[in-house]
């Protein structure tokens, strides 16, 4: 039997986990702050945390020491809505009503939709995507990716191409091919719609469910088959509902987009289906301990639904679901949660997602924390613990991962460093403090993966950072050309990408892009 060597890793901040610990609401069991500390890693789980001198005789005891100095040793970051995608937020935050519509398909493009990337280029795309969530301190991650490049949804050798490629480079995923049944169009007048066909959705589902078989096969520990329909509005009940037998049949997750749009969303599923998107949850069956909601914003509480909890909250807490809250996204896209605190106090579970680009959970906690604080009027709430907790232990609780999300004795050795070296840090009181008020997700420097060093001095080994960036560019640029044929609102000439997607500031005549 082949010798498990060990591994030191020792920092100036250790953020550990200890059962005994009392946090701030008085549960026993939490996160503790240690000071020049060591975690000892014995193959792919943690061994032993200690500081001081006993951290000193855990580094002697250790194969391989690795000093990382002035940085903060956390558990890795749980991101359950990572994207892998390369033009979300650059071309459509900045959204009016009018650009809204014209970036949606046109009706008439959603009947013969075609492929904009070649499969080369959608592999290429994906990796751009997973490396950027290693580069940014994420460790475990549930993909996201547009469909709206796509010839109708993701197919399963496009998951498997994603599910390979994060193997190789050693990121933890929660993964399946999204599925749809329809998709928002908008037609000639401006009138927004949905497309359906029943036909692309059957088979889009299928492929999906022999995903869950393909990945079961693989027994790859660092791949976790999961169901994830698209937008809850645009998937028929018949498929909800067979997600939902599914997931129980085979124990899966399953995650679905609701509850982030009113019109989009709300206003289509009570006039279509004379439902609220959890009643309709509820009512094909997916309402329960293994549905991960993404986004969780348009509830009763919400000023723009009733303003006031008639019970969604308590429905969410009694069902085990978990909502996936994005607050950077709800900052860009203007659509806020109505005070994180509420959910929490209701016992919702609550775990963290980037859905944009970059995936910064570190900015995305920073900016929960402000908002909460603006919502509330009060300094003393949008506490710091409660984001950091829900982009670790949140994440690792609606995975179903006890032993992620944590620094402890047993728990898999999957673990982020962030320095704190950087003068632009400024002075260091508080480690997590200092990071999120003075840092972001790219001074995340080293990480580990099931006891794997996936990056170490900021870089992931073996990766062509220049190529990588050169053909994301010129993607990214392929994909920006294409809108202008799907646009339902462009004259008899067609549509330009400088009309689509106008400069902040206008450029000098003769220098516009091609």
């Amino acid at each position: 039997m082949r010798e498990v060597l060990t591994t030191a890793l020792r920092a100036a901040h250790v953020l550990a986990y200890e059962e005994t610990a009392k946090t701030g609401a008085g549960r026993a069991g939490g996160f503790v702050e240690l000071r020049d500390a060591t975690v000892l890693v014995r193959g792919d789980v943690i061994e032993a945390v200690a500081a001081g001198p006993a951290g000193d005789a855990l580094a002697a005891s250790a194969d391989e020491v690795i000093d990382l100095g002035e940085s903060l040793l956390m558990p890795g970051l749980i991101d359950l809505e990572g994207l892998t995608d390369i033009d979300h937020l650059l071309l459509d935050s900045w959204w009016s009503p009018e650009h809204e519509a014209r970036l949606e398909w046109s009706e008439s493009y959603a009947k013969d939709p075609r492929e904009v990337l070649t499969p080369a280029e959608r592999s290429t795309l994906r990796r751009y995507g997973l490396v950027q969530l290693i580069l940014h301190g994420i460790t475990s991650a549930m993909p996201i990716s547009t469909e709206v490049h796509g010839a109708w949804a993701e197919t399963h050798d496009d998951a498997l191409d994603t599910a390979r490629t994060a193997s190789e480079l050693g990121v933890r995923v929660f993964l399946g091919p999204s599925y749809r049944s329809g998709v928002h169009v908008t037609h000639p007048d401006g009138s927004a719609g949905i497309h359906w066909n029943d036909a692309k959705g059957e088979a889009a589902f299928e492929g999906a469910v022999r995903f869950l078989d393909t990945i079961a096969a693989l027994e790859d520990p660092l791949v976790t088959g999961v169901l994830v329909p698209c937008r809850v509005e645009t998937v028929s009940d018949t498929i909800l509902a067979r997600t939902a037998e599914v997931s129980a049949a085979r124990d899966v997750l399953v995650r679905v987009h609701a509850t982030q749009g009113l019109a989009s969303e709300r206003a289509i599923l009570a006039a279509e289906r004379d439902a609220t998107p959890l009643g309709l949850l509820e009512r094909v069956g997916l309402l329960n301990e293994r549905l991960i909601l993404a986004h969780g914003v348009y509830l009763d509480v919400h000023p723009d639904v009733h303003g006031e909890d008639r019970g969604d909250l308590a429905l969410l807490a009694c069902k085990g679901v978990t909502i996936v809250h994005c607050p950077l996204t709800n900052a860009r896209y203007a659509f806020w949660l109505e005070r994180l605190s509420q959910y929490l106090d209701a016992g919702v579970g609550v775990a963290l997602g980037t859905d944009s680009f970059p995936p910064d959970l570190i900015r995305a906690i920073d900016t929960g924390v402000q908002l909460s604080k603006a919502q509330h009027g009060d300094l003393g709430m949008g506490l710091l613990a409660e984001y950091v907790e829900a982009a670790t232990l949140g994440g690792a609780k609606a995975l179903r991962r006890p032993d992620l999300g944590r620094i402890a004795p047993g728990a898999a050795a999957d673990l982020v460093v962030f320095s704190l070296a950087d003068l632009r840090m400024g002075a260091v009181d508080d480690p997590i403090r200092t990071l999120v008020l003075a840092g972001t997700g790219r001074d995340a420097h080293f990480s580990m993966v099931a006891g794997r060093v996936v990056m170490r001095d900021g870089r992931i080994p073996g990766l062509d950072v220049s190529a990588l960036r050169s053909e994301g560019q010129r993607i990214f640029e392929k994909l920006r050309a294409a809108y202008a044929e799907r646009d339902a609102l462009a004259g008899s000439g067609g549509s330009s990408e400088a009309e689509l997607f106008p400069p902040v500031f206008p450029r000098p005549t003769g220098t516009e892009d091609s």
